[in-house]
């Protein structure tokens, strides 16, 4: 039900959001792997946060799993920052959504978004049951030791085709979005 072109494009769209809403510096390398299982490498505190992206032929669910360890904390929390991690992580992640929302919105000007929310990664396993017509995972490592990892699940309500162009470069630095 969903192209070679979609399951490209949806690849590519979710690279560059990560790649640029996911390190806090420009200059710090995020290396992205593809994985085959969602669930390699959780632990029983591993957590993930949900966020959903609709519209009327689809619903792509961006899942972004996490540690609260010590190499994220020292990498998200600044030594002023009165916020916990989970509120500084939640935002990042809205941040990296709403960068794919936006590419997105170029093929489907009928996009919702939804507020992150947070989860414990054992409901990885069940993400089959939404019968998803993508489903990929990355590994993804930010500045040599922080490590993460994401799902993009994509249920498709109609065929889908589209050729994102991504080559873009995007100017806005990094804007709140309210729905």
């Amino acid at each position: 039900m969903i192209s070679a072109h979609a399951r490209d494009s949806f690849d590519r769209i979710f690279r560059k959001a990560a790649q640029s809403r996911l390190p806090l510096d420009a200059s710090d390398p995020c290396e992205i792997v593809p994985i085959a299982d969602a669930s390699a490498g959780t632990t029983k505190d591993t957590q993930v946060v949900v966020l959903t992206i609709s519209s009327i032929v689809f619903r792509m669910l961006l899942i972004l799993h996490f540690d609260e360890n010590d190499a994220a904390r020292g990498y998200y929390l600044k030594e002023a920052d009165e916020r916990s991690f989970q509120e500084v992580f939640l935002e990042i992640c809205n941040l990296c959504c709403g960068a794919m929302n936006q590419e997105l919105l170029n093929a489907f000007p009928d996009l919702g978004m939804s507020t992150p929310y947070v989860l414990n990664a054992r409901c990885l396993p069940h993400l089959h049951e939404l019968k998803p017509a993508l489903l990929s995972s990355y590994a993804i490592t930010l500045n040599g030791d922080v490590r993460l990892a994401a799902t993009v699940c994509v249920c498709a309500h109609a065929p889908l085709d589209f050729v994102a162009d991504t080559s873009a470069v995007e100017e806005t630095s990094g804007e709140l979005e309210l729905f």
